[in-house]
């Protein structure tokens, strides 16, 4: 009956199965097996560089045609290994996956320029996650390096980077100077590009006419370029974090310094620090004129939450979101509170639209568990904020998320790994496995 049913058929039944269904499926006959590949090799996460190197040692060049999510770690867990060779075992992957649309870069510190070519062909690559996960400090990600990649996809949409370390030649004034800022050196070998040219600091990516949202997290924002550049993006979702060699202020202007530049076509916005200039608290000449969801992060600092919602009030937000950890609840929902109360007070035309509050917590994995006591305090909190809400006619909604530990426990059990599974008839490696 299976093997009688044409080959749409089969994938349309394929394409509905679990990884663990599509690997016992696939070694009913040969014909299935093919009928199996796009779904097997659909979405590929490799954890760390043996991992990449069994990939591109044994599975067939030609099925990376398949690959539509990839996430690769280039960290070794026995030795250190030269980026160039690393480099090349990347290339060999990617120039292989043309049907690539997401990718998850995570390297220990940068890679070789070589790389940078190979994105020009990923025509459909939208969506594009660097990170460094080694020590900033020995390996250091260049900007400059990210930044070409970033210019050099055709059409790209989404952009994450973490963790990416200023260039010495975009950012000499930092050089031997206190916080001591960790600085790329000799990077000056990456090439021009062809859009951009030299000018491979981080603002450039404004000039990325594709690009819609953009998330930046521990890394230096303080280039004062980012209120000059020319603005060719039309970003429609920002989220940027602090960086924790600099202090509260500073990273409060350099936010609020890229706030002011992108901010007219903003919709969604996650802040990481306080808003303090009261220009995005009038609705004539805020910069953020579109912004309708507004997200703060679990690292906050709460004694600051109602001056900041209120400092942006110039903005039409609808959505007001919170995360925050599991110590912090009571605070949090006090500080919602008295926001809500001023909204009251101001009356028309003081946050006219808002239409909902969530509110979303999670443990942390440095604290210890609540007591029973703490417990009770949070939920009488939470239950306060809700009948607030209900009475202001305002949507709500208290969730839990998984803990980070958790988290990356659960990516680990579920990331994609080799096995040695033959396909009939055949003792060669061909198939991989969630």
């Amino acid at each position: 009956m299976w093997s009688s049913l044409p080959t749409e058929m089969k994938l349309a039944v394929v394409e509905v199965l679990d990884s663990d269904d599509v690997k016992s499926l696939s070694q009913v006959d040969r014909d299935t097996y093919t009928a199996c590949l796009p779904s097997s090799f659909k979405n590929v996460k490799l954890n760390n560089l043996q991992a990449l190197q069994s990939f591109v040692d044994n599975v067939p060049r030609s099925y990376c045609r398949y690959v539509h999510y990839l996430d690769l770690c280039t960290e070794s867990n026995t030795r250190s290994s030269d980026p160039r060779s690393i480099t090349e075992v990347v290339i060999s992957i990617l120039a292989a996956s043309p049907c690539l649309e997401e990718l998850v870069l995570r390297t220990g510190g940068s890679l070789h320029h070589s790389i940078i070519s190979c994105f020009g062909h990923l025509s459909k690559l939208e969506r594009l996650s660097i990170h460094n996960s080694g020590p900033e400090d020995l390996k250091p990600l260049s900007e400059r390096l990210v930044v070409a990649i970033a210019a050099s996809v055709p059409n790209l949409k989404r952009l994450s980077l973490d963790r990416v370390s200023r260039s010495l030649m975009h950012a000499p004034e930092l050089h031997g100077v206190p916080p001591y800022i960790p600085l790329v050196a000799g990077d000056d070998n990456i090439p021009d590009h062809p859009r951009l040219g030299a000018d491979l600091y981080l603002p450039s990516l404004l000039q990325l006419p594709t690009l819609r949202e953009l998330v930046i997290r521990d890394t230096h924002l303080g280039d004062r370029r980012w209120a000059t550049v020319p603005v060719k993006c039309k970003l429609q979702v920002v989220d940027l974090g602090s960086c924790f060699h600099e202090n509260e202020d500073f990273n409060s202007i350099c936010i609020q310094r890229i706030m002011g530049a992108v901010g007219k076509t903003v919709d969604e916005f996650s802040l990481t620090t306080t808003v303090s200039d009261i220009v995005f608290a009038k609705p004539s000449v805020t910069p953020l004129q579109r912004l309708r969801k507004l997200h703060i992060s679990p690292f906050f600092p709460v004694d600051s939450v109602v001056d900041t919602i209120t400092n942006l009030a110039g903005s039409p937000i609808e959505n007001l979101s919170m995360q925050c950890y599991e110590d912090d609840v009571v605070d949090v929902c006090v500080a919602l509170e008295e926001f809500l109360n001023r909204r009251v007070e101001r009356g028309v035309g003081f946050y006219e639209k808002l239409a909902r509050i969530d509110v979303s917590v999670t443990s942390n994995d440095a604290s210890s568990p609540l007591g029973p006591d703490e417990v009770a305090e949070c939920k009488e909190a939470e239950q306060r904020l809700k009948e607030l809400c209900c009475d202001l006619r305002l949507a709500s909604r208290f969730s839990r998320t998984i803990p980070p530990s958790a988290a990356s426990r659960l990516a680990r059990s579920t990331g994609l790994v080799m096995t040695r599974l033959p396909a009939p008839g055949d003792g060669r490696v061909r198939s991989m496995t969630l």
